[in-house]
């Protein structure tokens, strides 16, 4: 058994007993790559702390029937882990071996076997060494999952004693919620990945940051180098923005270059020996980090370590007082799927433009509907041309060439439906029914907002696409409602769906749900619920689906059989609705909560409720007696959709909620003031407004403040500038539009990884 090993002494072969982390560096210290000195504390120093305290089949315990998704009960098995490694005490022999180790850590190898009275000669006068100890998982850094950031590290340590604590602290770290979490996802049994822990002289680093040997956001054979000054904690933890150069690397030639401005740095303090936070002055703060001269030369040398492993790397360097060191390399596990797809061009007469809603082009005979009863008019390959639809127009939309409304915004009932169905659509032309006549052919340009008289010839144009398949800390889920398009949604593999509208499915049904209550067929609606939601959670197996209870506004629906039972209201975004509905009508309520039990009862257990537009805790409560009540046991969550809920957050999270999902869309019109469905005012209508962002960025930070998982789930989740905004803020998921996820995820990954 080996307790200790020196770097130098291990290879690629050793992954078994230093882990990934380990073994990298070992294998570029033997091929004489600039690595600091240091030695590993093995696997077998786990194995045997194992042995010793027999806790392994404890922690089995802990973990064998633990849902990784729900997030308290996750949190809560960590630390119980946790707490029981760090209660017993660390082998003594290999406590001996960390201590004559450490002391010999200056000299890298061979003072270890000498006579005790020469090495004690050997360390007369000498300063013990600042140490950075980094966790070296055996499952981890594989070309096929990388497992980085998953374990401790910890930086500056000095001293036997802080030495010892901080190792004993990596172990515990194998268990972390991450670490649990993402082995369950990558199909890891718990108990046969060890841990070893790696011990490094410390360097203090004036330059440190990260290289990608081949270009992680479009898998183009480029190099692209982040730069920093300081530690390079900070630049691998994404705390500051560094430089970052895209580097060729056939021709060595620096082909782009971004400084944003580095405003500090991490140190370490002379005096104390701790990581410190010094501001950067404006001068230094603005200045180019590496010399163009340096770039290249780092580039090369990573290019080096590329062709030894054969396999590109992430790599993560320090320089210090002109030193250049590798600290860790790992083969990139950003795996990209690049897709050839088809860009359409059209060029002609355009007779009218709108709000681009839903992208692609569809080209069909006019259908203008101002009736319901005229639906039947309409046949597969039209274009449906319609003041606004509404949800009972959805099997229609479903078959036609595109659509084009005289009403709404980019965020109204058309936009979303056909978004979700992949149909073109333009939106808020304001005189669609009049302009455009009955049968005549026009081609609708979804994507640019403009709809062209006659048959255009598109040209099409090869453009790249690209998807990323990558473990994000912010999961990218899906907006789902309707069954019909779940194999669409599957194949963008979300992580989970993040809203289901349950008012799709009684749109598409036709009736409204006061009908079923008024006529005593409560188990009719029940059971309409149950098949149609079977169908979209079903096929998600553990990942979370999240259903919304009905939101029914009376302009929408009132076209329902049984929508006369709904009064008429002058300003029904306002009004009797959501949660509003659901408990004056508690018999609603209960019925969708029964058919959420029903599905939970056939095992389909990763669905859990979440309730639209609360403002007061009170009804939450509420919701909770009744599913009491009715025997429903699953987490419960909440849409914040209003300043209300904004502002009274924290009273609602200590209601019990597990979740809360941020409704951008309805939250944006009533902050503003701004009728989202309106096509006069949407110049105004900005999910990007600072006010709306001011409040999104509140709900985020009381949330994870009471540990309350966060979500955003309108229209905005799919904009760029919104996703970055979101990621910086901490969120823990994004659930976007169908034809959205794959560029969500994109840029999460490029987000994550600044």
């Amino acid at each position: 058994m080996v307790n200790t090993i020196w770097i130098k002494e291990v290879s690629r072969e050793s992954i078994d007993l230093v882990g990934g982390k380990a073994a990298n560096l070992g294998e570029l210290a033997k091929n004489r790559f600039p690595v600091p000195s240091g030695f590993v504390v093995t696997a077998d120093a786990w194995k045997l702390f194992l042995e010793k305290t027999k806790i392994q089949d404890e922690i089995n315990k802990i973990l064998n029937y633990l849902d990784v998704e729900d997030s308290n009960a996750l949190k809560e098995a960590s630390e119980k882990i946790q707490n029981l490694i760090l209660s017993y005490d660390m082998p003594y022999e290999v406590i001996l071996d960390i201590k004559k180790y450490y002391k010999n850590i200056n000299n890298g190898t061979g003072i270890t076997n000498l006579p005790a009275k020469a090495a004690s000669l050997i360390h007369v006068g000498r300063d013990y060494p600042f140490v950075a100890v980094r966790s070296s998982a055996t499952a981890e850094d594989l070309p096929e999952a990388s497992f980085a950031g998953q374990q401790a590290t910890y930086l500056n340590v000095k001293g036997e004693k802080n030495i010892i604590q901080a190792i004993h602290q990596c172990w515990a770290s194998l268990y972390t919620a991450r670490a649990i979490y993402y082995r369950v996802k990558n199909n890891f049994d718990h108990s046969k990945v060890f841990i070893a822990v790696v011990i490094q002289k410390m360097v203090n680093s004036k330059k440190s940051g990260i290289i990608f040997t081949i270009n992680p956001v479009n898998n183009k054979d480029e190099m692209v180098i982040d730069a920093g000054f300081g530690l390079g904690d900070a630049i691998v933890s994404g705390a500051v923005s560094p430089n970052t150069y895209t580097v060729d690397k056939t021709y060595w030639s620096v082909l782009d270059k971004k400084i944003p401005g580095q405003k500090w740095m991490l140190i370490k303090d002379i005096k104390t020996g701790r990581t410190v936070k010094v501001l950067l002055n404006e001068e230094k703060s603005k200045k180019q980090v590496l010399a163009d001269e340096e770039i290249i030369v780092l580039a090369k040398l990573a290019k080096k370590i590329e062709d030894h492993y054969d396999f590109p790397q992430d790599i993560e360097y320090a320089i210090e007082d002109n030193r250049l060191y590798i600290v860790q390399t790992r083969p990139v596990t950003t795996k990209k799927k690049v897709e050839e797809i088809k860009e359409e061009k059209i060029e002609g007469e355009v007779i009218l433009e709108g709000i681009a809603a839903s992208p692609g082009i569809g080209i069909g005979k006019v259908k203008i509907i101002k009736d319901l009863n005229e639906l039947g008019e309409i046949s597969e390959g039209d274009v449906l041309v319609t003041k606004m639809t509404s949800p009972d127009m959805v099997p229609i939309m479903k078959k036609v060439a595109a659509i084009v409304t005289d009403e709404g915004g980019s965020n109204c009932h058309a936009a979303i439906v056909s978004r979700e169905l992949g149909v073109p659509a333009v939106v808020g032309t304001q005189k669609a029914t009049e302009v455009l006549k009955n049968n005549s052919l026009i081609s609708v340009d979804g994507t640019n907002g403009k709809i062209y008289s006659g048959k255009i010839e598109k040209s099409e144009e090869k453009i790249e696409e690209m998807s990323i398949d990558v473990e994000t800390k912010t999961k990218v889920k899906v907006n789902l409602d309707m069954p019909e398009v779940i194999d669409r949604a599957l194949k963008q593999n979300p992580d989970g769906v993040g809203l289901v509208r349950l008012e799709f499915i009684i749109g598409a049904n036709k009736i409204h749900p006061l009908k079923y209550i008024k006529e005593g067929r409560r188990d009719e609606y029940v059971n309409i619920l149950v098949e149609n939601l079977r169908k979209i959670a079903k096929p998600f197996g553990s990942k979370p689906v999240w259903i919304r209870t009905s939101d029914i506004r009376s302009d929408e629906y009132s076209e329902l059989d049984g929508g006369y039972l709904v009064e008429k209201e002058s300003n029904p975004m306002m009004g009797w609705h959501a949660i509003r509905m659901s408990l004056d009508e508690e018999d609603i309520l209960k019925s969708e909560l029964k058919a959420v039990r029903k599905l939970r009862e056939e095992g389909i257990s990763n669905i859990s409720v979440m309730l639209p537009m609360i403002t007061h805790k009170e009804q939450i409560i509420r919701v909770k007696e009744i599913m009491d009540d009715i025997g429903l046991n699953c987490d419960l969550g909440i849409m914040v959709e209003t300043p209300a809920a904004v502002e009274t957050i924290k009273s609602l999270c200590e209601t019990g909620i597990k979740f809360v999902s941020i409704g951008s869309n309805d939250l944006t019109q009533f902050i503003l003031g701004v009728d989202r469905n309106n096509a006069k005012v949407q110049g105004l209508y900005d999910e990007m407004h600072p006010a709306v962002l001011k409040e999104i960025s509140r709900v985020i930070r009381k949330c994870k403040e009471v540990g309350v998982e966060v979500s955003l789930c309108g229209q905005a989740g799919s904009r760029e500038e919104m996703v970055r905004f979101l990621v910086e803020k901490g969120i823990n998921s994004i659930s976007a539009n169908i034809d959205a996820v794959g560029k969500v995820r994109n840029i999460v990954a490029e987000e994550e990884r600044k």
